[in-house]
């Protein structure tokens, strides 16, 4: 399409003053209407184009629906916060608690977590690799005992667990009984971390959202759909992340 990729347009919600508003354009030969949507990550609006409208209409139309869902793209990039960069006096937070970052040049080249803490040795640019793989193996220390509790309650097992960086969703079940999680969740509180993985679980009694399926995770989680709302709510933050 010969609109540019990215671009920085004026927002102008209905209450509120005008703001700049990253844009991204897509196309996609599956799409079959233009979507609006947030990439939280990158903190762009994206507008996806269905393939066979012409550059100067589908700019014309993509345009146009985000005039119309300015007033909600706004408070979407309000509530976004900015991106949290990996460095020296960062706090990330895990399982909701706040982690100070804190570099020990002389330390060994890897991150231990402390109370509070988390401490990084070696050089600099190495800082925020450590951090990511500290992270990532604390989700799999977190999520495993969930999944294996849910997962004896009901009777199933699933065939692996893996940890993913998704954008669109926090955890999925193949048919084969594959569980992925994307590995931020261990930045949320326990209490939704372990609804996530009751949810999953239950996808190994029932693979669909039958009620036979809400039956099982409501035994599991009862708070499943207090998880839901948090992550709504503090989700985008857990994937500005190192972002």
């Amino acid at each position: 399409m010969a609109a540019p990729r990215r671009e920085t347009v004026l927002l102008r919600p209905a209450s509120g003053a005008a703001r700049p508003c990253p844009l991204e354009w897509r196309a996609s030969p599956r799409a079959r209407r233009i979507t609006l949507r947030l990439d939280p990550v990158s903190g762009h609006a994206v507008l996806t184009l269905p393939a066979g409208l012409s550059a100067g209409a589908g700019r014309r139309a993509g345009l146009a629906l985000l005039r119309r869902h300015a007033d909600w793209m706004a408070l979407c990039l309000a509530a976004l916060g900015p991106p949290l960069r990996l460095a020296h006096g960062a706090v990330v937070p895990l399982a909701d608690a706040p982690h100070a970052v804190l570099h020990r040049p002389l330390a060994a080249p890897v991150a231990v977590l402390r109370p509070g803490r988390i401490l990084v040795g070696g050089a600099a640019e190495g800082l925020a690799g450590h951090v990511l793989a500290l992270l990532r193996q604390e989700a799999g220390r977190r999520i495993a005992p969930h999944v294996r509790r849910h997962a004896g309650a009901l009777g199933v097992a699933p065939r692996a667990i893996r940890l993913k960086d998704p954008r669109s969703r926090w955890a999925s079940c193949t048919a084969g009984g594959v569980l992925a999680f994307s590995w931020r969740l261990v930045m949320a509180p326990d209490w939704v971390l372990a609804s996530v993985a009751a949810h999953e679980v239950a996808h190994l009694r029932e693979m669909n959202h039958s009620p036979r399926f809400w039956a099982a995770l409501a035994g599991l989680s009862p708070d499943h759909a207090a998880a839901q709302a948090w992550l709504r709510q503090h989700g985008p933050r857990l994937l500005r992340v190192g972002a």
